[in-house]
């Protein structure tokens, strides 16, 4: 504790400081030399493409994935093309750019999933440079090719490619580029000499950086921030210009006295930084420049990589992992040099009281004096959740602790909160998991996204303990990483079906939200049919296991499993397959030994030559052809052409169930938006299916004015999820605190932004809390 400010650097009316997250595990003999890195964001793995250290026509470069910490994940000699880029998309997958625009996908453990083109023109004239982007669309791609065209890809999971106008004068790979996502679009910013040019689907528009020193001939270097709203430009006369990414704001231009072009640039802001600034990067010097025009130079002892957070930068090299970050305010507050913040004088309370010193009672006077005692515990416990150290963590929760005992009234919920967070941080921090998160990154990411990248790396019992540690809703945390596991299981050949079958029943039980078809499904696709019977043996759910017995060709099976539910719908659906499938010898041998089926085709086939009636006498009424529909496409077709009447005698004279009859009116009605007939439906008699569908429907056409006429309908037991479907947040928060269920809490909680009400969300904690009491 005594020595937290020691690598505190001033910068402005701000500070800065460097903090060791790893001691790397991987042994690299020659650092980050000769290799292609590409680290993910939010603590996420690593990846290095190395060069055979033999100059041979046979030797191949090797790929490695390390986690954070530099623990191995993945291995194996890269056997492709000549690859320009790495990078990682928002789900931790490794996409490899190769020279001729091909990209390959690769899973956290070096399995190749998937590989897409940029397309026939990129793969002619080969690709010079790729970036890789996140974007509110996912994942995006974009190529500067040799031709000096620039390719673009939003989403590589729905690609489109998009071709960029030229740009004037350029003869090859520009000197440096970035890609801006602005207004829900992704553009291309682009150097050439002194000139830039913005890029987008149509235009190439010309545009001049205000303020940018007459003495730069050339930009040489660009980047942008996390946020992609702030702009670095550094040119040849050694001067950085900051400013918005539109370029009508300028931040500042700072003289580095340095010429040479940089190896990498970076923003190191959090979000409403008092001192935002870019930390620029040459072989072994990294200085930090603020728009107050100080800098703070750092030595480098090794090749390092420069890796943009949202409220910070990390530096890797071959030996060391460190977070360059702005002093949070909290922390500033409290251990800056003779501060008299009221965090600073509680953190002395807390001392002096543990030395038995009356001391500490003169600090809680003065703090109390101030009427600032609820503002201290507030400043330890923010300051808890921006440190590293587990042990300044538990001074300052003990600092809050202490001051919180003179105080009446005040809500312990953000202590515990954070307590709770720390925790869980604490624990994926450690060296064998390797996410170095800090708190406004956890924050930021959710819990839910968390718990993904967890069961990504198989690490599914810290993943299963952080979920019940949090009370996450088990359908949202448990259950889904069983789901994982099973699915993952599944796939591992070298274990028999029977011993898998028996660890997937015994680990999942009676879990809630499991379905064990979706498990068998899986399997099936790994090639592992006899599994995947076994698996649906445990599936509770006829509807669920049938549809799978066809898939795979157990026709009797699924004919049994479909007779045993009882559903005669089911039975009908696996008969009218094997009458497709089968010939009419076979077909009819089948249902000889089956005469619950037998009796049913018979009713079908009366059926159907019923409905061939009415359709040939709807044609001659009517002029519609129906004639070879089903009998609810029947009714649909009725129901969407306005002819309800015609749907209403089908319902009756063929007994149509009712929630069947009300499910297919209801689509009809909602797919035509005929909105004043599907209210006069609802009010014409009490629903069968109930009112949340009705809700659902309209929603699903984006009629949320229309949705909101039934939440009142709805039953208490589905009003939560109701509010939620048409954005009532406090409705939903009324119905689940009445409920005082607290899956429904935790669900409307989920959905709370940092735009929320504050008093919403404090209110549902405080339900929440209750709930998990009782």
């Amino acid at each position: 504790m005594a020595f937290v400010t020691a690598n505190w650097n001033p910068l402005g009316d701000a500070f800065y400081r460097k903090v060791e997250l790893y001691e790397m595990g991987w042994s690299l003999k020659d650092g980050l030399r000769e290799c292609l890195v590409a680290a993910a964001p939010y603590g996420g793995p690593i990846a290095l493409l190395k060069e055979p250290q033999r100059r041979s026509p046979s030797a191949r470069p090797q790929l490695e994935i390390y986690s954070s910490s530099g623990v191995t994940m993945a291995s194996f000699v890269w056997k492709s093309g000549v690859v320009k880029q790495l990078g990682w998309t928002v789900c931790d997958d490794l996409l490899c750019i190769q020279e001729d625009g091909t990209i390959l996908i690769y899973d956290l453990f070096g399995n190749f999933k998937r590989h897409f083109s940029m397309g026939n023109e990129v793969g002619q004239s080969q690709v010079l440079e790729a970036k890789v982007f996140h974007s509110p669309y996912g994942t995006g791609v974009a190529i500067v090719t040799g031709a000096s065209r620039f390719t673009l890809a939003t989403n590589i999971d729905d690609l489109k490619l998009r071709r960029l106008p030229e740009v004037p004068g350029l003869q090859g790979a520009p000197p440096c580029w970035a890609v801006l996502t602005q207004d829900r679009q992704s553009k291309v910013l682009v150097a050439n000499g002194a000139d830039i040019f913005i890029l987008d689907n149509a235009v190439c528009t010309p545009v001049n950086p205000p303020g940018l020193s007459p003495q730069a001939t050339s930009i040489v270097h660009m980047c942008v921030s996390f946020s992609y709203k702030y702009l670095a430009l550094f040119t040849d006369s050694g001067h950085v210009w900051m400013g918005s990414t539109d370029l009508k704001e300028k931040l500042s231009e700072v003289d580095t006295k340095v010429r040479n072009t940089p190896k990498q640039m970076a923003w190191c802001r959090r979000p409403k930084s008092r001192e935002p600034s870019v930390v620029i990067m040459w072989d072994r010097h990294l200085l930090v420049v603020g728009v107050c025009k100080d800098t703070i130079p750092y030595h480098l002892d090794d090749d390092s990589v420069l890796v943009p957070e949202l409220d910070g930068v990390r530096i890797v090299n071959g030996t060391h992992h460190e977070l360059l970050q702005e002093v949070p305010a909290a922390c500033e507050e409290i251990f800056k040099i003779a501060s008299m913040a009221p965090g600073a004088l509680l953190l002395e309370a807390l001392k002096e009281y543990e030395k038995e010193s009356q001391k500490a009672d003169e600090y809680l006077r003065e703090i109390k004096e101030q009427n600032l005692l609820g503002e201290a515990v507030r400043q330890c416990v923010e300051a808890a959740g921006h440190e590293q150290e587990a042990e300044t963590q538990k001074t300052l929760l003990r600092a809050a602790s202490f001051g919180k005992c003179f105080l009446s009234n005040f809500s312990p919920e953000p202590q515990v909160c954070m307590c709770r967070d720390l925790r869980v941080l604490n624990a994926v921090r450690d060296y064998t998991v390797g996410i170095p998160l800090t708190h406004m990154q956890f924050r930021q990411m959710t819990v839910r996204v968390l718990i993904d990248r967890l069961v990504y790396r198989k690490l599914y019992p810290l993943a299963i303990e952080i979920c019940r540690y949090l009370k996450t809703p088990e359908y949202q945390g448990v259950s889904r990483v069983l789901k994982h596991w099973a699915c993952c299981k599944v796939q591992q050949k070298e274990e028999a079906d029977e011993n898998i079958a028996r660890a997937i029943s015994l680990k999942l039980g009676e879990a809630a939200g499991i379905s064990y078809s979706e498990i068998a499904t899986k399997a099936y696709e790994c090639g592992r049919t006899e599994l995947a019977i076994k698996l649906l043996e445990f599936e509770p759910r006829s509807g669920e296991q049938v549809p799978l017995l066809l898939k795979i060709k157990r026709s009797q099976l699924a004919l049994s499993k479909a007779i045993e539910s009882g559903d005669t719908d089911l039975v009908y659906t696996v008969v009218t397959y094997l009458k497709n499938e089968m010939n009419r010898g076979d077909f009819f041998m089948t249902l000889r030994n089956q005469p619950v089926a037998l009796s049913l085709y018979r009713q079908l086939t009366e059926e159907e030559m019923r409905l061939l009636r009415f359709q040939r006498r709807l044609e001659e009424e009517k002029g519609e052809c129906l004639l070879g529909f089903s009998l609810h496409d029947t009714i649909s077709t009725l129901l969407s052409l306005g002819l309800h009447k015609h749907a209403e005698q089908l319902y009756k004279e063929f007994r149509v169930p009712d929630k069947r009859y009300w499910w297919l009116k209801l689509t009809a009605l909602a797919e035509k938006e005929d909105w004043e007939e599907l209210e006069k439906f609802a009010k014409s008699k009490k629903s069968p299916i109930g009112y949340l569908p009705f809700v659902e429907v309209c929603v699903k056409r984006q009629n949320k004015y229309e949705a909101k006429k039934y939440v009142s309908k709805v039953t208490l037991d589905q009003k939560v999820k109701a509010h939620l479907s048409v954005g009532d947040l406090e409705g939903a928060a009324d119905a689940a605190i009445e409920r005082r269920n607290e899956g429904e809490i935790g669900a409307v909680l989920s959905r709370c932004s940092p735009a929320t009400d504050r008093a919403l969300v404090e209110r549902l904690n405080r339900a929440k809390a209750t709930a998990a009491k009782k």
